[in-house]
């Protein structure tokens, strides 16, 4: 969805959070529930955020109502979260205790008297209303409405039970139903923290200083080009800049980084981040809901909507699945006793069968695995926005990288000074009181280094200062005429540069750096090396994809001499070089039709159309643009690369527990279903079969909240 698209739907839908989701299948009743409520034109619930958006008047009472069915309570999105009452206090839960209490009374009851005695029966029957009223209200309407999902199956399955006598049981599969429900509830709580403990990130107030008066302000009063204060150990509530003080802020939070970062006046930071050791005045310049942090809490609550390409096949399996379940147990419980069967016995099956053909498991396998991998690159600073790119993630072959601001630092530096005569220092305030009044890029790199170098550059007279057209500039200073510039200009100037120091600039050519030279009409007097710095991590990240198999491929606009240096110094697989824009999106085709998946890796700025192309567009520094955040399929908040391995990792590892989520849930019902052959089927093994996988496959989903890097 496009920023301006969800601008606009947000404006005109409201949104509340909803606590007590247990499947997607609830979520979809709910859905259609408040759809129907007097007054809504549109709702769409986000069942992995634990949303839902509203489009027309109701109120929360109205909404609560409409998800008795399931107990959920509903507050307004703004609203601070509530703490939850302990698991084992929850009243859902109460219910499962007194129906269970009943269960093993009546259990020794018939023990006692016999299990065809009235009390008993009478026992088990409490218990199975107690414990399953909420599910036979809504499986009996669904029965109604023809709509076979598991709560219509286990419906059937308890009440045919009952029928046929077998009370006792029928009561077990109420109870162990009920506790498999709760338990997923927490497993989907528990998967859903990672998000919500986001939102607890910054402050709801600050400290404000508004004329002279300082005050504590709650954050949706606090206005743009408010001033901020911010104490040590403190945590900033908005964005802004910094106009006053000097500090270390931890950015954790939002990039992923660990190590502190130094902040002073006209730096950018960010809401959510502790500041460490200074006190800092920051002009806000983001309302609440425009900050960063809010930006990542919406993106990630999107992208738990987004539905993965295997949740689609799931859910696409479940429509023909449990209707294909139905009619399997209707036929084991009739065409047997038609051939000479016993009639109690085959239904009994049948019932059965419906239970362990509930799609619990398999539903579930998919969205709790792709919450959960979200929400836990969203705490290591990595912004996955959809299922569908998790997915692909896990899948590529090939990450083509943009060289300049991502495996380099895209800043220019002084990396060699060669002087032939005279003195270094002297020479190189010379270099840059005449580079002062030069337009190039390279002329920034030179005055940093002679301000490093404590020169005093600005106090140097210049006269006579004139640019040489593509060559260079020059300059008089105490009277003599000086030229900075390229070797093709003092090779026009002297006709022929010597053998030793062509030979010097040729070998720093041949390392990737470009080389100036300073000198007068007789003699070269220096050369300057000037090179684009490659990131500390880049070697790091590039060999860890090369050892996962990945192939690695940097694209730059530079020369092929330049490239290759600068490639072999970081150990891509493959180097291309002197290309536009254009060229690059071409490559990018090319390597799609080789590998299938392809990822980009870029600023998120002049790469906008390689990282639209590429199967998976990765942006870097997420946390300064907003460009990569709407351009990119994964932002990596830090402007750091040592988040991709682990990103690729998690996508891998996401993949590989959806498909044993998968291939679990459907391999425990086919071994519960061989069981009829025999006629070992039993309502116990039934439900501790469905029960068993549903659990499961949550459990190995929490998995994901481990992966670390």
């Amino acid at each position: 969805m496009s920023s301006e698209k969800a601008k606009l739907a947000e404006e005109e839908m409201k949104a509340y959070r909803v606590q007590g989701f247990t499947c997607t299948n609830c979520a979809a009743i709910f859905e259609n529930n408040v759809k129907e409520l007097p007054g809504v034109q549109d709702a769409k619930v986000n069942f992995g955020a634990s949303k839902v958006y509203v489009k027309g008047t109701t109120t929360i009472e109205e909404l609560e109502k409409a998800g008795a069915f399931e107990n959920l309570k509903i507050r307004d999105e703004k609203e601070q979260r509530v703490e939850r009452e302990p698991f084992w206090k929850q009243k859902e839960n109460i219910k499962v205790y007194i129906s269970a209490l009943l269960l093993v009374v009546s259990w020794f009851l018939g023990e006692q008297y016999g299990e065809e005695h009235v009390l008993p029966t009478i026992g088990y029957a409490a218990s199975i209303l107690i414990g399953g009223y909420s599910l036979f209200i809504k499986g009996l309407k669904n029965l109604s409405r023809l709509n076979f999902d598991m709560n219509t199956l286990m419906t059937i399955a308890i009440i045919g039970a009952a029928i046929i006598g077998e009370w006792g049981e029928g009561a077990t599969v109420v109870i162990l139903f009920a506790i498999s429900e709760a338990l997923e509830r927490y497993s989907m709580d528990k998967a859903r923290q990672s998000i919500e403990s986001l939102m607890d990130i910054a402050p709801k107030e600050a400290l404000i200083r508004r004329g002279n008066e300082e005050m504590m302000i709650h954050v949706d009063d606090i206005q743009v080009g408010d001033i901020m204060i911010v104490k040590p150990g403190q945590k900033l509530a908005m964005d802004g800049v910094v106009v006053k003080g000097t500090s270390t802020l931890n950015q954790a939070a939002i990039t992923g980084e660990s190590v502190p970062v130094m902040k002073t006046t006209d730096d950018e930071v960010f809401a959510g981040t502790l500041n460490e050791e200074g006190l800092l005045e920051v002009k806000v310049t983001k309302r609440v809901e425009d900050t960063t942090l809010s930006k990542i809490i919406h993106l990630v609550e999107e992208a738990q909507a987004e539905r993965a390409p295997s949740q689609a096949f799931v859910d696409k399996f479940a429509k023909y699945y449990t209707p294909a379940i139905v009619i399997l147990a209707l036929l084991i419980a009739v065409v047997p006793p038609l051939f000479g069967g016993d009639w109690s016995q085959w239904i009994y099956q049948g019932l059965a069968v419906l239970v362990v053909g509930c799609p619990c498991a398999l539903v579930v396998s998919t969205p709790v695995a792709v919450v959960t991998a979200i929400g836990n690159a969203a705490k290591n600073g990595v912004l996955i926005k959809g299922g569908i790119h998790l997915e692909e993630a896990g899948h590529l072959k090939a990450i083509a990288f943009d060289k300049t601001g991502t495996l380099t630092k895209g800043i220019p530096a002084v990396t060699d000074i060669v002087t032939y005569g005279g003195n270094e220092n002297e020479l190189m305030t010379i270099t840059a009181a005449i580079e002062k009044g030069s337009q190039h890029p390279l002329a920034s790199a030179i005055m940093r280094k002679a301000e490093e170098n404590g020169s005093d550059f600005n106090d140097v007279m210049i006269e006579d200062f004139q640019s040489i057209t593509g060559k260079g500039v020059k300059a008089k200073v105490n009277n003599e005429m000086y030229y900075v510039g390229s070797p093709a200009l003092f090779e026009e100037l002297h006709g022929s540069i010597e053998s030793d120091r062509k030979q010097k600039i040729t070998e720093m050519q041949t390392q990737g750096k470009t080389v100036m030279v300073l000198g007068t009409k007789k003699e070269i007097l220096s050369l300057i090396a000037v090179a684009d710095e490659i990131r500390e991590t880049s070697k790091e990240v590039i060999g860890k994809l090369n050892n996962i198999g990945i192939e690695t491929v940097m694209l730059t606009g530079d020369n092929q001499r330049t490239a290759s240096a600068i490639g072999k110094q970081i150990g891509v697989s493959d180097i291309k070089a002197d290309l536009l824009p254009e060229d690059k999106l071409n490559f990018i085709k090319e390597l799609r039709e080789k590998h299938q998946s392809v990822g980009m890796v870029g600023d998120g700025v002049n790469d906008a159309p390689a990282l639209a192309a590429s199967t998976v567009g990765v942006a870097m520094g997420g946390a300064g643009t907003d460009t990569a955040l709407e351009t990119a399929d994964i932002a990596l908040m830090s402007d750091d690369l040592s988040r991709l391995p682990y990103t690729i990792k998690l996508s891998r590892k996401a993949l590989t527990i959806i498909k044993q989520n998968i291939t679990f849930s459907l391999a425990i019902k086919l071994v519960a279903l061989l069981l009829v052959m025999p006629g070992w089927l039993t309502l116990w093994i039934a439900i501790f079969a469905d029960m068993g996988a549903t659990l499961l496959v949550t459990l190995n989903s929490l998995r994901l909240l481990k992966v670390k890097e």
